[in-house]
């Protein structure tokens, strides 16, 4: 980040304004909303300023910028187009500690405004650092149609009510999940329609129950998909939100990680070839243990979880235990890789069916049913096949497919790092040697990796 974000209680505090035209007149209203005591220096005064200072919004003093005019101001802001001025006020503020925004000038600034979303108390703030400021305002657009003007009077009514919950919920971990629920039910609707009465009311009762009630935890089991996360479904993303701990492989990228709460706990359980960092037997009892401790888990695959994932064992320990738990179904990385990659897995020319297999080496060895994998008219798609390429190539082959059938290996599918190759069965070992390849990949079997050419549409930033 370029900017750390802030609020600032600005109400009652010194604020300096230099300039006097229509932009500081809008930096003038901003301030004013925070309750600020304004003080502008120009020694040329437009019809709004002037208007501001008749009504006694700011106290204008008509000259130019002097060092002194910083004396007791906790925050300035340079409106002028003079870029000598504004250099000379930056540095005057800077010297002195100041916080000082030169409008349009982000290389002179050490804080800069961001487009506001004022839902108060409920504030939003989107900045760009300074680098588009259009682009800023334009997300905004988009954050106030999503966030209604009745969410202040939300934030109303949970300030409101928040001493008594606090009080009589003392453990912070059990007020942050009654807040979530209380404030996305059937009292936030109430809060919405006007019926506030009857929303305390039934805030009330639901602390009643809070307070006797114990603190039962809970598991998600969340696929995070492939990679991209865009790809993300929004329940996903709201339960991770949410969670108090996050358990996480190797194959959740660190962008989808950085989306959980800010201040969840984070274990990494990541599995890698010969390199465990936990058994799963042991995954397995760390997630049922955080469940009974009261914590809301947020178990973290890469993937979908039911396939190849190991999902359900980790939920018959639960069940075991009767400790509760949500399913959330990810994007597999079959469908997600090879969507990026430009191959359909189906396609009425070239196959009728698709078949998921892994290929996990065991004892030295890929056990599969080589006979019907090698049949014709359908897409073979191999997990974790990367070590065992040269063997599943030559398997195949071996059963009948043609040694120019069609083949695709994927690395880091549906990320900005995608890389794809493609080959025959007889020649990918060879190009793959060469080509420096890393988990995690996924490989396409299957004349169905010829419509790559034409279908390809991804274009990564390798």
């Amino acid at each position: 980040m370029d900017y750390f974000p802030l609020f600032l209680k600005l109400k009652g505090q010194s604020c300096l304004i230099v300039g006097a035209g229509e932009i500081a007149s809008r930096k003038i209203e901003l301030l004013a909303k925070a309750g600020a005591k304004i003080s502008v220096v120009a020694p040329e005064v437009s019809d709004s300023v002037a208007d501001m200072a008749n009504a006694g919004l700011v106290m204008l003093t008509q000259k130019p910028f002097a060092d002194s005019d910083l004396d007791g101001m906790c925050l300035v802001v340079s409106a002028t187009d003079t870029r000598s001025v504004n250099e000379a006020v930056a540095q005057a503020a800077n010297a002195r500690n100041i916080p000082v925004n030169v409008v349009d000038n982000p290389d002179l600034c050490s804080f800069i405004f961001p487009a506001i979303v004022d839902r108060s108390p409920l504030t939003v703030a989107v900045s760009s650092g300074g680098v588009s400021p259009v682009l800023a305002r334009l997300l905004r657009s988009k954050v106030e149609t999503a966030i209604p003007g009745a969410f202040g009077l939300l934030g109303q009514f949970a300030e409101e009510f928040r001493a008594l919950v606090k009080q009589r919920l003392p453990d912070a971990a059990r007020r942050r999940v009654f807040w979530e629920d209380a404030l996305q039910g059937n009292i936030a609707e109430l809060v919405f329609s006007g019926r506030r009465d009857q929303a305390g009311a039934e805030l009330r009762a639901k602390l009643d129950a809070a307070e006797q009630s114990q603190n039962r935890g809970e598991v998600y089991l969340i696929g995070a998909g492939p990679g991209d996360p865009d790809l993300l479904t929004f329940r996903a993303l709201r339960l991770m939100q949410q969670a108090d701990v996050v358990v996480y492989d190797r194959l959740v990228s660190k962008e989808i990680l950085e989306m959980a709460r800010r201040d969840a706990e984070k274990i990494y359980v990541g599995k890698q070839r010969s390199n465990h960092s936990l058994p799963q037997e042991s995954i397995n009892e760390l997630l049922a243990n955080l469940a009974l401790s009261g914590k809301r888990v947020a178990r973290l695959k890469g993937g979908d979880p039911f396939i190849f994932g190991r999902g359900g064992e980790e939920i018959e320990t639960l069940m075991q235990q009767g400790i509760q738990f949500q399913v959330v179904p990810g994007i597999t990385a079959a469908a997600g890789c090879a969507s990026y990659a430009g191959i359909p897995l189906t396609h009425r020319d070239h196959a009728q069916s698709c078949t998921f297999v892994t290929g996990h080496l065991k004892d030295g060895n890929i056990n599969l049913n080589w006979s019907q994998l090698a049949a014709p008219n359908q897409t073979i798609v191999i997990y974790m096949g990367l070590v065992g390429l040269e063997t599943i190539c030559q398997s195949l082959i071996e059963h009948g497919c043609p040694a120019d059938q069609p083949i695709a290996l994927i690395q880091q599918g549906t990320t900005r790092h995608q890389r794809v190759i493609t080959g025959t069965l007889s020649d990918m070992p060879k190009k793959v040697e060469n080509a420096d390849i890393k988990p995690p990949t996924l490989i396409i079997v299957g004349t169905v990796v010829r419509l790559r050419e034409q279908l390809e549409w991804f274009l990564p930033i390798c």
